[in-house]
């Protein structure tokens, strides 16, 4: 049995039709597991990683566990998932963990990393960059006049589909050989955020626009709903990313054998929440 943790998320999602497809028993974790929206195949269970008290249900009988973590209450998964025998688990990190400097960004997700190595369980660390998915935030924009006001439109990062991310997270679920390894990850290309909105325009077949944001203004909007740390954070990688392009990774296709998704096979996947 194999339990997903964020299984409603982005990527927790994929990990568990993903599972499914290989044929695999899945546990999910939710907090309401009636408006969980999961296919009946799954064992949907409440819990919160916020209340340990939930967790020894949920881990009983499994041996496996893909975690998302949530600040301040990996520790506590942990030592519940030794305590049931739990035997494998992969972790969703982040590329910020190889920044020199670290940023707020890194230093959680590096925190999140060391105590998964101190659990003395096998790990293996997914280490994402940008999401595709992160640009979702534009579809009410877009769907209301095609514009989409954002910083640092020359910003280049390479961003990847989350069905990919879950591909190789699940590759590490399924496979002993990937323990003790740490998986950066990456799209296909190097992109602007002005041509990530060309992309979508010429998918859905319309027009569109990007305005430059000033970062301020920005600033004040993320803030409203992102700690200000994070904030600065984000704003921060996007200005230095300004003028370059980014690092484009293989390690999609050396761990699932097939080329990570383009950004333009993403909009098409996502066409609906654009128009």
């Amino acid at each position: 049995m194999i339990l997903v943790t964020g299984a409603t998320g982005n990527v927790g999602r994929q990990v568990v039709d993903q599972l499914l497809e290989a044929g695999e028993r899945v546990r999910a974790t939710s907090r309401d597991p009636a408006r969980a929206g999961l296919p009946a195949e799954v064992d949907v269970r409440r819990a919160d990683l916020r209340d340990p008290d939930t967790l020894p249900a949920v881990l009983d009988g499994v041996d496996r566990a893909y975690l998302f973590p949530v600040p301040g209450q990996v520790g506590g998964f942990l030592a519940a998932a030794r305590k049931a025998g739990l035997r494998r688990i992969v972790l969703l990190s982040s590329q910020a963990v190889t920044f020199d400097p670290r940023d707020v960004i890194g230093r959680a997700h590096a925190e999140y990393e060391r105590a998964v190595e101190e659990s003395g369980l096998a790990w293996t660390f997914v280490r994402p960059g940008a999401f595709m998915a992160n640009d979702l935030a534009w579809a009410p924009a877009i769907r209301a006049d095609g514009v989409v006001r954002a910083p640092y439109g020359r910003a280049a990062t390479a961003p990847i589909h989350e069905r990919d991310i879950a591909a190789v997270a699940v590759r590490a679920l399924l496979d002993d050989g990937h323990a003790g390894r740490a998986y950066e990850l990456t799209g296909p290309e190097s992109l602007t955020a002005v041509e990530r909105v060309r992309l979508i325009g010429a998918s859905i077949g319309r027009d569109l626009r990007y305005e430059e944001q000033p970062p301020d203004e920005a600033r004040r909007q993320m803030a409203t709903h992102t700690p200000p740390a994070i904030v600065d954070a984000v704003l921060s990688i996007l200005a230095s990313a300004v003028g370059a392009g980014a690092p484009v990774l293989p390690t999609v296709e050396e761990v699932t054998g097939r080329p990570a998704a383009s950004y333009t096979r993403w909009v098409g996947d996502h066409a609906a929440d654009f128009r």
